[in-house]
């Protein structure tokens, strides 16, 4: 690995200049994807007709990235990020042909669970990177890249996507989307080999992969998985693989957190903990709002994925506004102000569901949550590389993402769930006819909405328990105590997702931001 000396300009300067246009052209490859296919989505599903799995589609993605964020985390930190990127890209741009070229519902959602394991693999390895790759002082301007980096696509992505959709069909917003692999895999990969490939210490052995993580791992993905089934499957026999999916996710999930995740410890934990409300909350009520205008007011996929454009815009601002030196004391509350935010936004969005409100309320509604989401996504990832010393940053960073990507899961399902239940399977049929037709179901939106805004404002207060004792810059040796799953937790940790990685993240991820 060359190590870059700290002090040496800007991200755009060299020695920094290919890896930064790489990486952040990967992040772009991302935030295409996810505002694409967000828009082509509801169709996708209808043409299936899978709009009872909608949830499912979404959710797929999560519940495999999971495991792909422990193995990669494990996989960067012990051989270099750079095996793991590769890969996971490689995998992205295969979930995304199996799923445009799929003759049914379930193996569309085989495709997303083929992306997703893609992706998580692709989202740790960029942590791993930026932890190695740059120092303290610039990691803010490449998350700051990262968040300008959506804005383009947020544009973009929704208008192309939905022309195709409506001209071509939805599945060549699919099978175009890979050929977009080519640029990022050219730029980033050889600049990564470079600069940040190899383990941390090349003199040391090489340790093996930790098995035991690798079997929670897959645990936490099957069990989310059986969980998600239930939730879309609404019979008494759903029972089984609920308690099934629980049994096996909850042991699994203590087991890969921090400890005290769950009751907002000071420090690492709640900034685990605040990455999975934040991005579980937001992403599982965005997940609904094009299927909602499309079927309840008429919208094309067009214009309902534009509704959602400017959101690119503001998510960047947001990330910006954070990485300010002058805001540096006040991240708490910036966090907790952000939470509030996204949770007002998402209270407002359903709001459309009344004839008399206009559908740019939408549009209004979500530029705001994007921007708390900017400030919060950011905040998190900015604190995750505090706490973590180089060595771990792969284990601690697959920590913060399998948090982003087990909240999708669960709040996706509990929507989905809530969302059928309510009749919301039938809400494809309405579509093409007048809003308010019989076929609508507006009480099925509105539950998913309203319990996503409480989570949300429950995050608010997450939020001010974020602040822990920051690692030194390169320190090499295992400050931190490590716990018997190998998750590293510092003393005050004991007591303490999107997109990107550090000091100004903008995240994913998203389909989050990068997943961001």
């Amino acid at each position: 690995m060359t190590n870059i000396a700290p002090g040496t300009g800007g991200v755009l300067r060299a020695p920094y200049r290919a890896l930064s246009i790489g990486i952040v052209s990967v992040v772009l490859l991302i935030a295409f994807e996810a505002t694409a296919v967000g828009t082509a989505m509801p169709v996708a599903a209808r043409e299936l007709d899978g709009v009872e799995l909608y949830a499912f589609a979404f959710s797929a993605y999560f519940t495999t990235s999971l495991f792909g964020m422990v193995l990669s985390g494990q996989w960067a930190d012990r051989r270099g990020p750079l095996g793991p990127l590769a890969t996971g890209i490689a995998l992205f741009a295969a979930g995304l042909l199996l799923s445009g070229t799929a003759g049914g519902m379930w193996l569309f959602i085989a495709g997303r669970a083929v992306q997703g394991l893609g992706g998580g693999l692709v989202i740790v390895a960029l942590y791993v990177v930026v932890s190695r790759a740059y120092p303290e002082h610039l990691r803010p301007s490449i998350m700051a890249a990262f968040a300008a980096s959506w804005v383009v696509p947020s544009v973009v992505g929704p208008l192309v996507a939905g022309t195709v959709t409506e001209h071509l069909g939805w599945r060549w917003v699919f099978v175009g989307i890979p050929v977009l692999v080519v640029a990022p895999l050219a730029l980033a990969l050889p600049a990564i080999r470079r600069t940040a490939s190899g383990p941390v210490d090349p003199e040391a052995p090489v340790a093996a992969f930790d098995r035991r993580r690798i079997r929670l791992a897959l645990g936490i993905s099957s069990g989310a998985g059986l969980l998600q089934y239930a939730g879309q499957d609404l019979r008494w026999l759903s029972l089984v693989p609920a308690t099934l999916g629980a049994a096996i996710l909850v042991p699994a999930v203590l087991g890969l957190l921090p400890k005290g995740t769950y009751r907002a410890a000071r420090g690492l934990p709640s900034v685990v903990l605040l990455r999975g409300v934040a991005a579980g909350s937001f992403i599982a009520a965005e997940s609904f709002v094009p299927l909602m205008l499309v079927t309840q007011r008429g919208l094309s996929p067009t214009m309902a994925g534009l509704s959602l454009a400017v959101g690119g815009a503001t998510w960047a601002l947001g990330s910006y506004v954070q990485s300010r030196p002058r805001m540096e004391p006040h991240r708490t509350r910036l966090a907790a102000g952000g939470m509030v935010i996204v949770a007002a936004a998402i209270l407002a969005a359903p709001t459309v569901l009344i004839e008399s409100v206009p559908v740019w309320v939408v549009a209004v509604a979500w530029a705001f949550g994007c921007y708390g989401m900017g400030t919060v996504i950011a905040s998190t990832s900015v604190l995750l590389l505090r706490l973590s010393p180089p060595a771990d940053a792969g284990s601690n960073s697959a920590a913060l993402q399998i948090s982003d990507g087990l909240s999708n899961v669960i709040l996706l399902a509990a929507g989905g769930a809530a969302f059928a239940a309510l009749g919301g399977g039938a809400v494809g049929e309405a579509h093409g006819a007048a809003a308010g037709a019989g076929g609508s179901h507006p009480a099925a939106f509105v539950a998913v909405f309203l319990p996503m805004a409480a989570v949300a404002l429950a995050g608010a207060w997450v939020a001010t328990r974020l602040q822990g004792p920051k690692v030194p810059e390169g320190n090499p040796a295992p400050v931190p105590a490590a716990d018997e799953t190998g998750v590293v937790v510092t003393d005050v940790v004991t007591d303490v997702r999107m997109d990107v990685l550090s000091d100004a993240a903008p995240e994913t991820t998203s389909d989050a931001r990068a997943d961001g």
